[in-house]
């Protein structure tokens, strides 16, 4: 039985959960720290190193934002997701290169399989603002084949972009959700590299 929190580690545990539904993925020490208007980072530390000592929170070691409940554990729904950089929602850019680290999830919130090989990318552009992808958030990818309509991280003509796959009478080609961005038709080869699964939005 967890012990009696104090009414502040009651209102952080509140804001711990209600971040974690609204967006999928726990606050950072630093996005507590705002939030409460504690004075430092080490502050929320201490309060999250209270919690886990109640028994009501677990942090996992080495992982970003690695904090989950332990209920959720048990239920085996956590998944870390490698970051790869970012990706353009606009014209195509040059493929990210390098795993910049890991986010830690509640797959279950985001109705993603923990057993599916993803991966996850930054937003850069607006060219995806009518399927409410926007620039800044983040979004997740499963390696698989895509069908007409999906939205895919596609490698075209050497550099890599974030659009809607689509194929119209036998010819494959990416579409944005933006009227001021023309289609994408490929003039030599169009690899898809993931298909969105999941989105993550930073709370306001």
């Amino acid at each position: 039985m967890p012990a009696e929190l104090t009414q502040r580690q009651q209102d952080i545990l509140d804001y711990l959960r209600t971040a974690q539904r609204r967006t999928g993925i726990m606050p950072s020490t630093r996005e507590i720290q705002h939030f409460f208007k504690f004075a430092s980072q080490t502050a929320a530390m201490s309060h999250l190193r209270a919690l886990e000592r109640k028994g009501v929170i677990q942090r996992l070691p080495g992982k970003a934002r690695a904090v989950v409940f332990p209920e959720t554990l048990d239920r085996g729904e956590i998944a870390d997701i490698p970051l790869y950089g970012s990706i353009a929602a606009g014209m195509a850019q040059d493929a990210p290169s390098s795993r910049e680290g890991s986010i830690t999830v509640d797959a279950a919130a985001l109705g993603i399989s923990t057993r599916a090989k993803s991966f996850a990318l930054k937003v850069r552009g607006d060219s995806m603002i009518d399927a409410h992808i926007c620039n800044g958030d983040t979004v997740i990818l499963e390696m698989r084949e895509p069908r007409h309509g999906d939205i895919v991280a596609a490698l075209i003509d050497g550099e890599t972009t974030l659009k809607r796959y689509i194929v119209e009478k036998d010819r494959v080609f990416l579409r944005a959700e933006n009227a001021d961005f023309p289609d994408l038709i490929p003039a030599r080869e169009l690899v898809i590299q993931g298909v969105l699964v999941g989105l993550l939005r930073k709370a306001a």
